[in-house]
């Protein structure tokens, strides 16, 4: 009775269960979020009022005008250290706003 599932790893038979179940959209935002926190800081989260990832676009609402032009400057340097974090790359542009 060897099929598919008998010789995956637990994280490969996780990945093709969301995959089927349509899973993944919303277990992708809780990651982006969870890599936010982890990446900026306490000291930027304190400021993030809303996260959200839609097509590869992630969208991040700042209580701070200051902090947001700051952040505006390194963008690239962020998407790139956020898809580090997440082990793939979700994240193609930050809408900062």
């Amino acid at each position: 009775m060897d099929n598919e599932y008998n010789t995956k790893k637990l994280s490969e038979l996780l990945k093709i269960f969301t995959d089927k179940k349509g899973l993944n959209k919303g277990l992708n935002q809780i990651e982006v979020q969870r890599a936010w926190k982890e990446q900026m800081g306490p000291a930027i989260e304190k400021y993030t009022t809303k996260i959200h990832l839609d097509k590869g676009t992630l969208f991040v609402r700042l209580s701070s005008a200051v902090l947001r032009e700051e952040l505006s400057y390194g963008k690239s340097q962020i998407i790139k250290n956020l898809n580090d974090s997440l082990n793939q790359d979700l994240i193609k542009k930050i809408v900062l706003s």
